[in-house]
């Protein structure tokens, strides 16, 4: 396994904090702070679901609502990055405290906007404060778990990323159906209350060391910051700006990977820096950070593809899809606390659980791949089952691989990397996912065309077909009908070609199993010596 060791020439790590005895407080503390997570997490997606009917609530014009959740995602995915290194300086419970404070406020505020502007700065302060809490889990699971569940806690972390996604959809529909849009922003508010009196009862509160100005990474702040801004508001803008034709995109994009450059150069080298870029060394965190970034975009486009094809060419609405939804997210709390349970045991090797996992995902997407315009709800849930059993199956022994190289005082900065990866990857699935059904849609689409003016007959044979089912159009309509028809057939093969493309990053994320990581055993606690 790999030494935790601090090598030669690196700074030291600051001093851990005072061992806290594990406890009913720690594990009321450690619910508090996942609840948090898990509630950061849906409003995020509630919102973007809910985003048409919110723009048509607000009277707000579609490409103006976009800077809603791009602002958002920019801000969330950016405060990951920092979260950790705030909570050391300014305590973890008080900062966690703060985050949430913060958090639920803004939530109140949202629907109170007098106009556009402020709300767009409303988001993007509230993008910030939920950026702050994820990391906040996995920093309490490191610290304060015994080494004999501490893969439970990993699992409870897990859930943000395979449950709490998952309810989105659900929870959209039931607020703007029975409800009202306002509970879309207020839907968190009671969560948070819950959370801030679980974390403030069961969190211990350690001293601020604000001495750690002293070695403040200023130029890190100045240059990390607003390169992953840019580069997640270039992603996400991307498809919508028609991506290098715009000017905005190409200058967001280039000078976010530049600052992004020389962000990463002066932290390699500074005494106390936001990223330990030296950590990168171990092996089982990178094949950990990578293969993570490759699960969220084929786990991205396994859920968002099918819901999207039911809303645009089923029509159905956000309600009619959430069975099949919720068939992926209630099992997650029985399947995540399993696996966890299965990778505990000494004889398992992780390594072959998450081929197993990676197994099944690229299995679902291959079914998935198979789609026709005829296709409805039901004929999603078995691949979905698959998703069930190859989500947490994938997941849990990342975790476990990449923590099992981190000493517990690293854990910031393991914390730091995790869930920045964590946060951009779901940007790049949502970029990736947008451009490659974009390009195979036009691809399909223009040969659909080309076939159609080889094949008169048939086109003339259609239009009578259209015509026996509208007898009272003209024939203007009909040729309507038939490209309309064109469209939605281009639309389904385009998501099959990018089901099918999530198949083959499946498969070459197991070709990485055997060839960089090591195995990694379960922790446990060390005997003592005398």
């Amino acid at each position: 396994m790999t030494s935790l060791a601090t090598p030669l020439g690196q700074p030291t790590p600051t001093s851990a904090p005072a061992a806290q005895p594990f406890g009913a407080r720690i594990v009321v503390g450690l619910l508090g702070v996942l609840l948090a997570s898990l509630t950061a997490g849906l409003n995020g997606h509630v919102t973007e679901i809910a985003m048409t009917d919110v723009r048509g609530a607000l009277a707000i014009g579609h490409d103006e609502g976009t800077w809603l959740t791009v602002l958002y995602e920019a801000t969330q995915v950016a405060a990951m990055a920092f979260a950790p290194w705030c909570s050391v300086t300014f305590s973890l419970r008080r900062f966690t405290l703060f985050a949430i404070g913060g958090f639920a406020l803004l939530a109140l505020l949202c629907p109170f906007a007098p106009n556009l502007e402020s709300l767009l700065v409303l988001r993007t302060l509230q993008g910030l404060m939920a950026g702050c809490l994820p990391p906040m889990l996995m920093t309490v699971a490191l610290r304060f778990l015994p080494p004999g569940i501490k893969l439970y806690g990993l699992g409870a972390y897990a859930l943000t990323a395979t449950f709490g996604p998952n309810l989105g959809l659900p929870l959209a529909a039931f607020w703007f159906e029975y409800v009202g849009w306002q509970w879309v922003f207020w839907q968190v508010i009671p969560l948070c209350l819950v959370a801030m009196a679980a974390v403030s009862h069961g969190l211990p509160q350690d001293p601020v060391r604000l001495e750690r100005f002293r070695q403040f990474d200023g130029i890190g702040l100045l240059t990390g910051f607003p390169a992953i801004c840019a580069l997640v508001i270039g992603l996400l803008q991307g498809e919508r700006l028609d991506w290098f034709e715009s000017p905005l995109i190409c200058l967001l994009l280039g000078s976010g990977s530049l600052l992004l450059g020389l962000f990463l150069v002066n932290e390699w080298s500074h005494p106390l820096p936001f990223f330990r870029l030296q950590l990168l060394k171990r092996r089982n965190l990178t094949f950990a950070l990578i293969t993570l970034a490759g699960v969220l975009v084929v786990l991205g486009a396994s859920m968002g593809v099918p819901t999207e094809f039911l809303a645009e060419i089923r029509g159905y609405r956000p309600l009619q899809s959430v069975p099949m939804v919720l068939l992926v997210a209630l099992p997650q709390l029985v399947a995540l606390p399993l696996v966890a349970a299965l990778c505990n045991i000494p004889r398992v090797d992780c390594r072959w659980v998450l081929a197993c996992g990676l197994c099944l995902c690229a299995g679902a997407c291959l079914s998935f791949s198979q789609l026709t315009a005829d296709w409805v709800r039901e004929d999603f849930y078995l691949p979905m089952l698959l998703l069930v059993v190859g989500q947490p199956m994938a997941v849990i022994p990342l975790l476990m691989l990449s923590t099992s190289v981190i000493a517990p005082i690293e854990g910031p900065f393991a914390s730091a990397w995790f869930n920045t990866v964590r946060g951009f990857s779901g940007v790049v699935a949502t970029a990736v996912i947008g451009a490659l059904g974009t390009a195979r849609e036009h691809y399909h689409s223009n040969r659909l065309v080309d076939h159609l003016g080889n094949a008169s007959q048939a086109v003339e044979l259609r239009l009578q077909q259209i015509a026996g089912l509208q007898p009272g159009a003209d024939s203007g309509a009909h040729w309507q009908h038939l490209a309309e028809q064109a469209r939605q057939q281009a639309q389904v093969l385009g998501n099959a070609d990018v089901l099918l493309a999530m198949t083959g990053l499946a498969c070459a994320l197991l070709i990485l199993i055997p060839i960089l990581p090591q195995r990694a055993y379960p922790p446990r606690p060390v005997a003592p010596t005398h």
